[in-house]
């Protein structure tokens, strides 16, 4: 019966796992929990352990573009990449550096672009925001910086998040203060540091890509 269980557990996550991963490479949603969640409901699972890692949803994505978008993927990769570069060296002062799936290649259409600033002040951004008479959304964003002795807990931090409308899916821009460039935010798929990259690693990347 134990073994019965198990098996059913496992083929739950991965039904799960396949449905969130369509919808955040279909739909553009980026948030691992709430693509879980709402997958979960719709195959009716609402066991906590039948609920897969981000990892693996992780992992399905890759395979889901592998299998349904193997053309149009990369292209549309290499775009948001792109546009990513252009808002970086928009905000070049600001010392930017991307991250995220437009980062670590599991981005696709209208997918969020994720880049962080280090600037002064949030106000000086939307500043710079209003002067380019570029529109905005504002809000802000937390993130987890660093694990505590307690492993139950982590440190977060909340900081300015501006929105903003590009041809090809959304891009957000963090405001983190200069000083904490120093540390990395932590990757919601695995709770290592997250990736990143400033201008000229982007660029590096878009002359290696095909």
């Amino acid at each position: 019966m134990a073994k019965e269980n198990g098996g059913r557990q496992s083929q739950l996550r991965q039904l799960v796992a396949h449905e969130a991963a369509r919808m955040m490479a279909e739909d553009g949603i980026s948030d691992y929990a709430y693509a879980k969640k709402k997958a979960g409901r719709q195959l009716g699972v609402v066991e906590a352990n039948c609920l897969p890692s981000n990892a693996e949803i992780e992992e399905e994505i890759r395979i889901y573009h592998e299998l349904y978008n193997s053309e149009s993927q990369p292209q549309a990769l290499r775009q948001l990449r792109e546009d990513a570069l252009v808002v970086m060296e928009l905000f070049q002062r600001s010392k930017p550096h991307l991250t995220g799936s437009v980062l670590d290649g599991t981005a696709g259409l209208n997918s969020e672009t994720h880049i962080h600033l280090f600037a002064d002040s949030a106000k000086e951004v939307e500043i710079f925001l209003l002067n380019q008479q570029i529109p905005y959304d504002s809000n802000e964003k937390s993130y987890r910086v660093r694990e505590k002795a307690d492993k139950k807990n982590t440190d977060r931090m909340k900081v300015p998040m501006f929105t903003l409308e590009a041809p090809n899916g959304l891009i957000k821009l963090s405001v983190f203060e200069v000083d904490d460039i120093r540390f990395s935010t932590k990757s919601p798929v695995n709770g290592l540091n997250a990736e990143r990259v400033d201008i000229a690693g982007l660029r590096a990347l878009l002359a290696g890509s095909i």
